[in-house]
């Protein structure tokens, strides 16, 4: 039994061709195949087939699926049913797609140790499994998630057989097959060395320095990047006579991750007990996986921007998506918390760094009092050379106002990034917004039992009401809550909710190791302009439900002042829009736990006018 990816999906007995019909049959047969025998869930066979809208019908069409499969392939291979999915052993059948890898990684092994001759064999036979574009009659939703890396993949076999073929000196005839490779890829740099050094070999040195200008034109423009290392070193030996004495392009040492090593992930754990924001996890998910039937240059944008109040769940949200994604980003997820732990904001040059050694490349000293201006736009040039043309899941996690996000951004849309962020005021172009408010009552009771244990909640309902009820539906508070109980399963429910009652002391109780919602929502204040600060310690004593302009007029502001600084209050989370009174003004008022910790001590006095407004 043969079976072939690498153009339409097909299985051939001998010389017989195994009669599938449909695109879904396809389908499963091509992501049975591509897992190598692992188990393939219910779910990701769901999401390849249908998206991330399945009908409700679709186990049942999975097994369908699978028993023509079964019934057509016979014998020669085992499909069996093995939870959460399904599994498919191929035995001594022959698949190209692992042929293909076979070669090219003998092909790359001969390379380095400079065997050309059976490099170049070998990786033209790689080359020659291809009958055109790979999985060509499967579902959108596969081909956006399968075929970027396998046409990266024989894109690197050809760089690596053109490589072969110059040290055999057949640069006359790879000429007018790179020429047509450099105008199908403009902004692959290998190619255009590679170009460059069989016009140079052909005496042809005024082409070659004319493909190097067009390239950096090239980058300049769409990416914003100067010519790498290996476009750069091509350049200077072709106007100094000495290409032969090139050293082997780095490309070949770095361009091409070994199969066994290990992309970089460094998103935090996805969490065991995540519970809720199903529909804004749903949204997220769905803009960073493929869109279905069109690239992601032309679909949804692939840049999402999650606001809300300390504490909402923001960044929990969003490694969840990561890791339900993970999939689509095969070349790693990235992460940076651009506050430190004393709340101090991390410096562009130190977050660039961090991004470029988890990608493989070395940094010197990144501070912002090391390097200055210059240096920081070299490691952005840098960052976006090396994320270019691979497929990253970035988070840039608690992104302060005054972050110049820019600096941090790749030039292409094959990376995603999310960004967390307590502003609502933050802009950036091509991001999509995902605000999150305060869960309702059931999502908070769901969380509360989720950490602290189902029974516990359904045995004293009234009491978990309560703690959810002082909790306000703020999942940093409910947390802490449930892990309060959780750690003592000898207190009744009553006990937490009784001590949660008195507002005195409610931020104290929830507090339980890292989660402490005084210091997360007193950071929030913390980080204000001191105007805004104590505009909104002044508010809080009294502002018990909503209110308006002129509760701030109160304290010595001007209206325009006053309505001024409640948007600003708005827009960093900490005052919530509450509707419009009778004259169309809008309305205000703080979160439950916002203002009990604004109201605590403080420096501002209610009886006094408030600091730096004239």
């Amino acid at each position: 039994m043969e079976f072939r990816l690498l153009g339409p999906v097909e299985a051939r007995d001998g010389a017989r061709r195994v009669p599938l019909s449909g695109s879904k049959v396809h389908t499963v047969l091509a992501v049975l195949l591509l897992a190598r025998g692992r188990v393939v869930d219910d779910e990701r066979l769901s999401r390849l087939l249908w998206g991330w809208n399945p009908p409700t019908t679709m186990n049942a069409q999975i097994y369908t699926y699978v028993s023509r499969l079964r019934k057509h392939l016979g014998p020669c291979v085992d499909l069996v049913r093995r939870q959460p999915g399904y599994q498919l052993i191929t035995a001594d059948a022959q698949v190209d797609v692992l042929e293909f890898e076979r070669l090219e990684r003998l092909g790359r092994k001969a390379l380095e140790a400079r065997r050309f001759e059976e490099a170049a064999g070998a990786l033209h036979g790689a080359l020659d499994l291809w009958q055109g574009p790979a999985l060509a009659n499967v579902t959108p939703f596969l081909t956006d998630a399968e075929l970027p890396r396998l046409e990266e993949a024989r894109n690197s076999a050809l760089e690596h057989r053109i490589d072969a073929d110059l040290e055999l000196a057949r640069h006359e005839r790879l000429v007018p097959e790179l020429t047509g490779l450099v105008a199908h890829f403009p902004v692959r740099e290998r190619l255009r060395a590679q170009l460059m050094t069989a016009l140079y070999r052909c005496g042809r040195q005024a082409d070659a320095l004319q493909v190097f200008q067009e390239g950096r034109e090239v980058l300049a423009e769409e990416l914003g990047v100067d010519p790498g290392h290996d476009l750069a070193s091509t350049y200077q030996a072709v106007l100094s006579g000495e290409l032969r004495l090139l050293p082997e392009p780095a490309s070949a040492a770095v361009s091409v991750r070994s199969p066994q090593a290990a992309p970089p992930v460094m998103v935090p754990p996805a969490l065991a007990d995540f519970t809720g924001r199903r529909s804004e996890l749903a949204e997220l998910c769905a803009r960073l996986a493929p869109a279905p039937g069109r690239s992601h240059a032309a679909g949804r944008a692939r840049r999402i921007l999650i606001t809300g109040m300390a504490g909402v769940g923001k960044t929990a949200l969003a490694v969840q998506a990561a890791h339900a994604v993970a999939g689509e980003f095969p070349d790693g997820l990235l992460h940076v918390q651009l506050r430190r732990e004393d709340g101090t904001v991390k410096d562009c040059a130190a977050a660039l760094g961090q991004l470029l050694r988890a990608l493989g490349e070395s940094c010197d000293d990144t501070s912002a009092l090391a390097a200055g201006p210059e240096y920081q736009e070299d490691l952005t040039r840098r960052f976006r050379t090396r994320t270019m043309g691979r497929r990253l899941l970035i988070l840039l996690d608690d992104v302060p106002d005054e972050l110049p996000l820019d600096a941090l951004l790749p030039a292409t849309n094959d990376v995603a990034v999310v960004v967390t962020s307590r502003s609502r005021l933050f802009t950036m172009p091509g991001f999509r917004t995902v605000a999150l408010d305060p869960m309702g009552t059931p999502e908070s009771l769901a969380l509360l039992a989720a950490v602290a244990g189902e029974p516990r909640i359904l045995v004293e309902p009234e009491a978990a009401g309560v703690v959810a009820g002082a909790c306000a539906g703020l999942p940093l508070a409910l947390r802490a809550a449930a892990s309060r109980l959780a750690a003592r399963p000898h207190w009744p429910v009553a006990r937490l909710a009784r001590r949660l009652s008195d507002p005195a002391v409610r931020v104290g109780e929830l507090r339980m190791g890292d989660l402490d919602v005084h210091r997360s929502l007193g950071s929030a204040l913390g980080d204000l302009p001191s105007v805004e600060r104590e505009l909104a310690c002044a508010l809080a004593p009294g502002a018990g439900g909503t209110f308006g302009a002129a509760a701030a007029v109160a304290f010595g502001l001007s209206e325009e002042q006053a309505e001024d600084l409640l948007e600003r209050l708005v827009e960093k989370s900490v005052l919530e829009l509450a509707g419009i009174d009778a004259d169309g003004a809008p309305l205000y008022r703080f979160h439950a736990l916002m203002r009990l910790v604004a109201a605590g001590p403080h420096e501002c006095r209610a009886d006094m006018p408030l600091t730096g407004v004239s």
